[in-house]
């Protein structure tokens, strides 16, 4: 592995003078020989031979790749003057054994001349060439893969297989740990013996499929698993005309891919900043050394031989065959899942359909390579499981639903009638997780590490909180149910105390108050008991239900201690005082009566009742256990009509007492006002004639008894008004009509001046009636 000189080309020099412009040209180094071993000699060659150890970051290294025997050496040497050794065109036979590198002329480039892929003298121990085409990769800014045309589109001719394991490998090693800063290698293609039937456009539109294609395929690294080829290389693809067939059109072309390296200004030059691995030149032995070692010895890589390329390339196309028909047979479950049905049978059916997908790939695949058959097929089941395991959580997803609403609807089904809560929650909760238990086990699959916990975790905590949701509803219910209970009852006594109010009035409402109470709190525990409650809660709603029951009590009273209602009570006992008898008759007030003490009386016990009503008086045998807090306080509840609105009762009661008094001293006056005895003696002596004429005559008695009952009958009923009234309108029609007959009558026979006279005293005796 030590430098040859340039003595040893096969080039003529006059053609390396005419290409490179330079008589100049730089010995060649084997870097690896066939044994993979790496040279020592690298350093000294940089210095000494390629004078390249002081440039720095100042120069590019350029690969070639590609298949045994295709021109690789004679086109380096072309393009860059180098003296790569050459195959002999009557014997071929490899040629470049190893990795060998040399300087370009003319420029800070360094040309590394790679052993040809698929060569018979390796034959299947194709270990060297993809660890070279790996170091190639890992080292170079630009890599020339060099191929004839007729190779374009072919997967081993291409090369596609060793590119697949390659990126695979070249991700893995040495970009995975790169993270975010990804560095970029040109891909540039040369296709040879161009003949130019077929576009250069459509060939290279065909390796870049080919390319994204493989990609795909390729095994990429956690964090790198939605990476694009474009993220890591860029492709440009030229062509050349057959070397033999067409020499000057192949030296032409030669000459213009050679401005691609040396001519900056050119659109489609290789070295760009961003392919430069930024590795000193005089620190390149040691990185170089680096990357080949850590190939070496990396034991993860395992790269395959022919035997398993051929096997991952079939089985990956038998793969795809089959998983392309399971994906049709399950495309129909998507929809109906998406839309929340529950699909019967659904287990069976994905079992039986990845079943039939294994068979296809088992019946194809199985003949290959058996390592690599186990993986696909591991692989083709892990896909399947994968898309099936969607429809494995959509399924769940709707059982969950269907549970969900099934214990809802079993739960207020139940709760219509009588029952015991905990009871039917219990029931309708053991039978929605059995059918989701159920539900779930039926679609596992063999083989999956499926569980369904999760979501029955899920399911549970749900109907806990939809239970807890109608617990409280119903609670809620239950509580208004027992105060609305409450309130009737205590509505009607406490209405029925506050009609005969008395000094023990209090005692029977509280204690009346507390006998309810204690029943509605002993039906309050006994439905409490039913939903499970726990005592705590027990305690919170009994104190929660007497303070509401108090408050309920309050409202009543005070509905019925309204002012009005209030002042309606004082009247009462009033007239009950003074306007009746201890018999219960109305009093006929006589001029010796003292009325004035009998008002007294009265409207002191009426007032009376003011202090009565005050307050409620809690009898001293009758605890009430009512908590106070920030909505309630007891003890004020207690007062009912404050000082001030026991003086303004008072005030206004004593005015309306006082009319009563004054009707009852009315009265006394009009019975003494009579008329004298001896009016009646002389009505007597001077009507005797006419009340004989009246009872012997039949005639003037039946109009004088008839007369006689309608008089006494409106003097009985109190009609002398309403009698009035209507005699008043009576005689005002008469005399209306009348006065209109009398100006139709003079109208018809008087001269019109007349006429109009008599008009005018009508109508001012019109207004004159109306006036008075």
């Amino acid at each position: 592995m030590t430098a040859t000189d340039i003595g040893s080309s096969n080039e003529p020099n006059g053609q390396a003078q005419q290409i490179n412009g330079t008589n100049r040209t730089f010995a060649q180094l084997q870097i690896i020989d066939e044994n993979q071993h790496f040279t020592k000699d690298l350093p000294k060659c940089m210095k000494d031979e390629w004078e390249l150890a002081d440039c720095g970051f100042n120069y590019n290294l350029v690969a070639v790749f590609g298949s045994q025997s295709t021109g690789k050496s004679t086109l380096l040497n072309r393009l860059f003057g180098t003296n790569f050794d050459v195959m002999s065109e009557t014997a071929r036979r490899q040629t470049t054994k190893g990795i060998w590198m040399s300087r370009g002329k003319g420029m800070n480039v360094l040309i590394m001349d790679v052993e040809g892929t698929d060569g018979r003298e390796r034959g299947e121990d194709q270990d060297f060439e993809r660890k070279s085409a790996l170091f190639s990769m890992a080292t170079s800014n630009v890599i020339i893969v060099n191929l004839w045309e007729h190779q374009v589109g072919l997967y081993q001719g291409a090369n596609m297989g060793l590119l697949k394991t390659v990126f695979e490998v070249n991700l893995q090693l040495f970009q995975a740990a790169r993270g975010k800063e990804k560095e970029k290698t040109l891909l540039l293609f040369v296709i040879r013996d161009h003949v130019g039937s077929t576009p250069l456009a459509n060939l290279s539109n065909t390796l870049t499929a080919d390319l994204e294609r493989i990609w795909e395929g390729v095994s990429k690294p956690e964090g790198l698993e939605h990476c694009m080829i474009n993220d890591y290389f860029d492709f440009m693809f030229t062509t050349l005309p057959h070397k033999l067939l067409l020499p000057k059109e192949f030296e032409q072309d030669v000459i213009k891919l050679r401005e691609r390296f040396v001519n900056p200004n050119n659109k489609d030059f290789v070295f760009k900043p961003n392919y430069n691995k930024r590795v000193p030149a005089d620190g390149l032995h040691v990185y170089a050394e680096g990357i080949w070692d850590q190939i070496m010895s990396n034991k993860d890589l395992d790269l395959p031989t022919q035997q398993e390329l051929l096997a991952q390339y079939r089985c990956d196309e038998i793969a795809s065959v089959a998983f392309e028909n399971f994906l049709g047979k399950i495309k129909g479950y998507r929809q109906p899942i998406e839309a929340g049905k529950i699909i019967d049978d659904l287990g069976p059916q994905m079992e039986e359909i990845r079943n039939a997908t294994i068979n296809q790939f088992d019946k194809d695949a199985s003949r290959y390579h058996s390592e690599v058959y186990k993986r696909k097929r591991q692989e083709v089941l892990q896909k399947a499981n994968s898309q099936l395991h969607v429809f494995f959580l959509g399924q769940l997803k709707n059982l969950t639903k269907k549970a969900i609403n099934t214990f809802n609807s079993r739960v207020k089904e139940q709760l219509k009638g009588e029952y015991d809560f905990a009871i039917v929650v219990d029931s309708a909760r053991d039978e929605v997780e059995g059918l989701f238990v159920s539900g779930a086990e039926a679609i596992l699959l063999s083989g999956t590490d499926w569980t369904f916990e999760e979501e029955l975790t899920q399911l549970k905590d749900s109907i806990n909180d939809l239970a807890a949701k109608s617990r409280t509803e119903e609670t809620k219910k239950m509580i208004k149910a027992l105060e609305k209970s409450f309130q009737l009852q205590i509505n009607e006594f406490v209405s029925l105390y506050f009609k005969t109010p008395n000094q023990d009035m209090w005692g029977k409402i509280i204690k009346k108050f507390q006998q309810v109470l204690t029943n509605v709190e002993q039906q309050l525990l006994k439905r409490l008991k039913s939903f499970n409650a726990s005592e705590e809660e027990n305690v919170e709603a009994v104190s929660s239900l007497r303070k509401r029951s108090w408050l309920q009590l309050r409202k009543k009273i005070d509905e019925e201690l309204a002012d009005n209602m209030f002042l309606l009570k004082l009247r009462e006992r009033f007239e009950e005082k003074f306007r009746y008898d201890d018999e219960g008759l109305p009093k006929v007030w006589k001029p010796d009566d003292d009325i004035d003490a009998h008002f007294r009386k009265a409207k002191e016990e009426a007032i009376g009742l003011i202090s009565l009503f005050a307050s409620i008086q809690v009898p001293d045998d009758v605890e009430l256990d009512i908590p106070s807090d920030e909505e309630l306080d007891f003890e004020s509840s207690l007062t009912i009509l404050t000082e001030t609105r026991q003086h303004d009762l008072s005030v206004r009661f004593k005015r309306e007492s006082d009319a009563f008094y004054l009707e009852a001293k009315r009265s006394v006056v009009a019975t003494t006002a009579r008329i004298p005895y001896w009016v009646f003696v002389m009505f007597v002596i001077l009507g005797w004639n006419e009340f004989i004429s009246i009872i012997t005559s039949p005639t003037y008695l039946i109009i004088t008894s008839f007369f006689g009952i309608i008089g006494y009958i409106i003097w009985l009923l109190n009609l002398f008004g309403p009698v009035e009234t209507f005699c008043y309108m009576i005689g005002s029609e008469i005399i209306k009509v009348g006065k209109q007959q009398i100006k139709t009558g003079l109208h018809n026979r008087a001269p019109p001046a007349l006429a109009q006279k008599i008009d005018s005293v009508l109508g001012d005796t019109d207004s004159i009636k109306k006036e008075q």
